[in-house]
């Protein structure tokens, strides 16, 4: 058969389907089934991803304009000039919702008698208690920075808002920029007459900024914003001490290159922005002028400051459960009799942390070994470690110090660890380490065992709360193997184990997922019942889209369930018409990573670390690890299958590359809903089982007095 590959119209634009990806989750914010709060706390998030967007992805395409790359893309065949042309039109369209969804939540707001308010429309009284709070709060911190021949263009902070004011006085025109320091609140809260409300740090300064200008006339103020270069090159060869390296990288990405410029035109439509485009050496397509204030995670904040007084505003708490497969057992115990199987958020991530306490203050435990990519700001995973190598264990610690926007967060960690007396490595040259796994080696009756955890999600007890994650705990003698050379491979010098269970990236992963689907390939000449399933963030690799391109065309059926960029175009007749792609997007961050092949029923299913992206296949150390296990084998296809089913939040690809909601005639379902349902119900009947259970010792109890 000759496979139908390498047209352009077959693969989606890896930016321009991030962007659609960030417009799903703005669509969240006019979603009414969620609370208000909750929807104004996604049009933060959308704020804050599209901040990264621009740090990250847009820096790069500009900086391979610059050096006059104008290579097409290996998919869509774009130029990195034409991406940024996609960009920037379809950007601007989702700017555009973005802040027309802000006003009309805004507005939903004030039937709450919650106000966002300029100083000019509050009363005179609150306007005189703004004043006093300007004078006493804000005022002492300012520096205004005037710009004429003897005071350069100042070098301006990345993603902070200032205020640019145009002066005047008997001598001429003069120009100056306030920046918003660090240090105050992005807004200040009022209340009169039972109303609430918020007024904007910079709206503050705008009312008052003559204050800094005495003798001057205040012609034309307005707010604007800069997003700087974000991802510059980490020196990693020659480095003496990577953490070191990592530390003056932090200092130099505060410097990096302006990519956009973000001006507020909500009190003067007329402004361009012109002057500053020039001294930032940008281009108009580079500037954004919104009808509002700028960068809108300031609405996390006010989040958090509202939830307590409207609860029935926000989704109804949910705790999470104990583990279906683990209960109120112990770990260890349990996990030397059987696999443990974790669905985070839905179960509890306590165990995990307590895997790694226990092991601490154990006496027979010999060592513990651990991946940290992000964890966070006060770890008990970190605190534990810290006491393990206190109390004598062989304690080591792989810290990813070029885990993205995280490198001060972990060179904290290592430097931590170290004092503590941790073995502390930083990973391998040109690669992040992602995997995520913790290795305990323990002494049981006199015999080395070896306890592993496998996993999809970072060992970060905050995020466990809100991202879909998937663990086991293991005594597999041949993964404790795989984990104890996976551990002397990282901190050692030696060539890359031989793995019985594990398969690890670079390539490896790939490689295997290339075979697979190979596999289910013939399988499905032979039977006719081919089926692959892949839940992931990303998928990005051409090599592994046309594998699955190909096994479509010979009848294979894939469910692909991709929260994020999807480079395949899925419903293409004779292409990939046996493929559905669709992306859920709800209260938590779907991050989980599941790969099933059906092979004529041999179901061989697999969790990783790793999404099917370029990167992850070939710049990372990452982990693809088996599910053994027939019981955890049949949950997760029970899971597969709620995904599946899912005709509230999920949306499917449609053949164009755009997405719609999925609609049906079956009875209302979300996944995430359900998956809570299921956990809390599971968690009551073991609540009644432990009930019963005492009931039964007390009455044993009893009866023995009696007699």
């Amino acid at each position: 058969m000759t496979y139908k590959l390498n047209d352009k119209s077959y693969y989606n634009n890896r930016e321009l389907s991030w962007l659609r990806f960030n417009y799903r989750v703005l669509a969240e914010a006019s979603d009414l089934r969620n609370p208000l709060l909750e929807r104004l706390k996604f049009v933060a998030i959308t704020s804050s991803n599209l901040d990264e967007f621009f740090m990250v992805r847009v820096a790069g395409l500009k900086d391979q304009v610059k050096m006059n790359y104008s290579e097409p893309d290996t998919k869509t065949g774009m130029t990195p000039e034409e991406q940024l042309q996609g960009i920037g039109e379809l950007n601007r369209e989702n700017c555009r919702i973005q802040y027309e969804t802000y006003h009309s939540l805004i507005g939903e707001l004030e039937k709450l008698n919650v106000f966002i308010k300029r100083p000019s429309e509050l009363s005179k009284a609150l306007q005189t208690q703004l004043e006093q709070l300007f004078d006493d709060q804000i005022l002492p911190s300012l520096t205004p920075l005037g710009i004429d021949a003897y005071r350069p263009f100042p070098k301006l902070m990345n993603k902070k808002i200032n205020l640019f004011v145009d002066l005047s006085n008997e001598v001429g025109k003069q120009t100056a920029i306030v920046q918003l320091p660090t240090v105050i609140r992005r807004y200040f809260e009022l209340h009169e007459d039972n109303k609430t409300y918020f007024v904007l740090a910079e709206d503050i300064i705008n009312e008052y900024v003559h204050k800094l200008f005495n003798g001057y006339k205040i012609e034309r103020t307005f707010p604007f914003r800069i997003t700087r270069n974000a991802d510059l090159t980490i020196h990693e060869e020659g480095a003496a001490d990577l953490l070191i390296e990592i530390e003056r990288f932090l200092k130099e990405r505060t410097k990096g290159a302006a990519v956009r410029l973000e001006i507020d035109r909500s009190r003067d439509e007329t402004i361009n922005g012109s002057f500053l485009e020039e001294q930032l050496s940008l281009h108009p397509e580079d500037v954004y002028r919104f009808d509002g204030p700028l960068d809108l995670t300031f609405l996390f904040e006010l989040v958090s400051d509202l939830k307590n007084r409207f609860p029935n505003l926000v989704f109804k708490p949910f705790f999470p459960q104990p583990a279906k497969f683990l209960g109120n057992r112990n770990v260890y115990e349990t996990t030397l009799k059987e696999d443990i199987f974790f669905h985070h958020p839905y179960e509890s991530f306590k165990p995990i942390v307590e895997f790694v306490q226990e092991a601490a203050n154990d006496k027979d435990v010999l060592a513990i070994k651990q991946t940290l990519y992000r964890v966070s700001s006060d770890s008990p995973i970190i605190e534990s470690l810290k006491l393990a190598a206190e109390n004598g264990k062989q304690v080591t610690v792989l810290v990813e110090l070029k885990a993205r926007f995280d490198e001060e967060n972990n060179v904290h960690w290592a430097k931590e660890l170290e004092d503590a007396g941790c073995h502390v490595i930083y990973g391998m040259n040109y690669l992040k380490t992602h995997s995520k796994i913790t290795l305990v080696v323990k002494k049981v009756n006199k015999k080395i065992v070896k306890f592993v955890h496998l996993g999809t999600g970072n060992y970060n007890d905050s995020t466990a709360k809100l991202y879909t994650d998937m663990g086991i705990i293991t005594t597999d003698p041949d993964i404790g193997d795989d984990a104890v050379n996976f551990f002397n491979y990282l901190s050692g010098y030696s060539l890359k184990p031989e793995y019985k269970e594990l398969h690890v990236a670079p390539f490896e992963i790939r490689d295997l997922f290339s075979e697979r689907i190979d596999r289910e390939i013939e399988s499905h000449k032979a039977h006719g019942n081919g089926y692959i399933y892949a839940k992931m963030n990303s998928l990005t690799d051409k090599k592994i889209i046309d594998k699955l391109l190909e096994a479509s065309q010979e009848g294979v059926k894939i469910d692909l369930v991709i929260r994020g960029i999807c480079c395949l175009k899925p419903g293409i007749e004779g292409v990939s018409d046996n493929i559905t792609v669709i992306s859920i997007v709800g209260r938590f961050l779907e991050h989980s990573r599941i790969y099933y092949f059906y092979n004529n029923g041999e179901r061989n299913m697999y969790l990783s670390s790793a999404d099917i992206m370029t990167r992850n296949m070939i710049k990372r150390v990452e982990i693809l690890f088996p599910i053994n296990d027939p019981r955890i084998v049949d949950e997760l296809l029970e899971i597969n299958e709620l995904y599946l089913r899912d005709n509230t939040k999920a949306r499917r690809q449609l053949s164009d590359g755009t997405y719609e909601y999925v609609k049906n005639d079956l009875p209302p379902l979300s996944v995430q809903e359900e998956l809570m349902k299921r956990a809390i119900e599971h968690g009551e009947e073991k609540k009644t089982e432990m009930l019963d259970e005492s009931s039964s010792i007390l009455q044993r109890i009893k009866s023995r007095f009696r007699k």
